[in-house]
């Protein structure tokens, strides 16, 4: 072993470390929340609902990442090119620009507010002090002079998160086999919030912002082989962390609040235990208030950027839009909003976006135009994409229908039609979308060939 083996494993390790990014973005208060909520109500039974998300989170990362390697341009900049001039061109930036950004503020003041209850933990003190104190820090990380050096710190954030979650997940005990068999073994049991849970669980690890984060930060990236090594360990690293809140949320024996976590780690574990998930719960929230406005300031430079110099990462048009995600996230935080209701809304917007932006990665991999004959997508990424492209215009729809149902309460009564209704909507619009998709891998490997 020697100094060229430790220079190669010094550099995987860092680009572990730099893809690490992504899962400190997903793994948040979002991730936190839903993830113990339904290991504390239905146990390890929907540890398989995590084991999907993680498979989606790879092949959705690893597709915009490529995009850029191959092809050199951002997703924002490829779905650009893909849509200039056609009808609406204008309208399709300023939607993906302003679901992100506006998605983004949303996650920010969830961030926020779970970054404060991971230090409720052990440290009692008055929320709006500690929001500004997070956002301050927050502040000075997001002017560090390297989108490089933030990645490395975040990576770090989440081995201090991971070791926090895993630790309290092992002292638990749980039953391996158990949680091998949930898993592994798809099953939704039981309860009328299983449903909601299993969507919520894809919708916070796939996050529409994240896939313009990658894509993003891709520009900095080595090879696709690099990418997807450092890509896929990290992903599955914040998989087992997610699956890890899991198990410590099954030690909650009655309704999921914040405080009822609180108490049956001290009565089972004592207050080493609660310590952990308090570190770990603020390592999450921060690391996510940090990477939010970032992939909030990456997508507007991917769609809007014509000059490089004018949006690059010193500019006032890139501060700015990260400055304003992170105002708008601590100007919420402090008007008193009730954490699990801020994180819960976050998670809606999240998966009304998700359909749009899956979609239009879908349609930008398939056009060699933009990515070459060569490095168009293949029909096994295909078949994973529209598949995890079916789950999200059904995770979509399903977020509508529970705001009209709140609207309409006598809607609540009829999950079953309701969930039928979904399932037919979304297999229609899958089906048109799988027609344009050929259509546009077709003629634009004629074009590309022609050209």
């Amino acid at each position: 072993m020697g100094p060229i083996w430790h220079d190669s494993m010094r550099k995987r390790i860092l680009n572990i470390l730099f893809w690490s990014i992504i899962s400190a973005a997903f793994i948040g208060p979002g991730t936190i929340t839903t993830a113990s909520k339904a290991g504390a109500e239905f146990g390890f039974e929907l540890l398989w609902t995590l084991v999907f998300s993680i498979i989606a989170c790879l092949v959705l990362q690893e597709a915009a990442a490529r995009l850029t390697i191959y092809s050199g341009k951002t997703l924002g900049r490829a779905i650009r090119d893909h849509y200039r001039n056609k009808s609406g061109f204008t309208s399709i930036l300023i939607l993906v620009a302003g679901a992100i950004i506006f998605g983004s503020a949303a996650y920010e003041t969830g961030n926020l507010l779970g970054a404060v209850e991971g230090l409720h933990f052990f440290l009692p003190s008055h929320t709006p002090i500690l929001i500004l104190l997070i956002g301050l820090m927050a502040f000075l990380l997001l002017r560090l002079p390297s989108i490089r050096l933030i990645a490395y710190l975040m990576g770090y954030i989440v081995v201090i998160m991971g070791v926090s979650f895993l630790s309290a997940a092992i002292i638990l005990k749980p039953d391996l086999m158990a949680a091998l068999r949930g898993s592994f073994v798809p099953v939704i049991p039981d309860g009328s919030g299983a449903g909601i849970l299993i969507l919520g669980l894809i919708g916070t690890t796939v996050v529409p912002y994240n896939l313009f984060l990658g894509s993003g930060i891709s520009k900095k990236a080595g090879s696709v082989k690099e990418m997807r090594f450092g890509l896929s360990i990290a992903i599955i690293l914040g998989g087992i962390i997610s699956m890890a809140v899991m198990v410590v949320g099954s030690s909650v024996a009655e309704p999921f609040t914040f405080d009822s976590l609180v108490v049956q780690l001290n009565l089972a574990l004592g207050e080493w235990a609660i310590i952990l998930f308090g570190i770990g719960m603020f390592a999450a929230g921060f690391s996510s208030a940090v990477t939010a406005p970032l992939a909030s300031a990456l997508t507007a430079e991917s769609l809007f950027a014509q000059d490089d110099a004018a949006w690059g990462e010193k500019s006032i048009l890139f501060r700015s839009i990260w400055g304003l995600v992170l105002v708008i996230g601590v100007g919420l935080g402090m008007m008193g909003f009730k954490p699990i209701p801020a994180i819960v809304l976050a998670q809606a917007l999240n998966g009304f976006i998700l359909p749009f932006i899956s979609i239009f990665l879908l349609l930008v991999v398939n056009n060699a135009r933009l990515i070459g004959t060569q490095h168009i997508n293949g029909w096994v990424s295909n078949m994973l994409m529209l598949v995890i492209v079916w789950g999200t215009i059904v995770l979509g729809i399903l977020n509508v229908m529970k705001a009209l149902s709140q609207l309409a309460p006598s809607l609540q009564a009829h999950d079953q039609i309701m969930l039928l209704i979904n399932c037919i909507i979304s297999s229609l619009i899958w089906i048109l979308i799988v027609k344009h998709t050929l259509k546009i891998r077709r003629y634009s490997i004629s074009q590309y060939e022609s050209s």
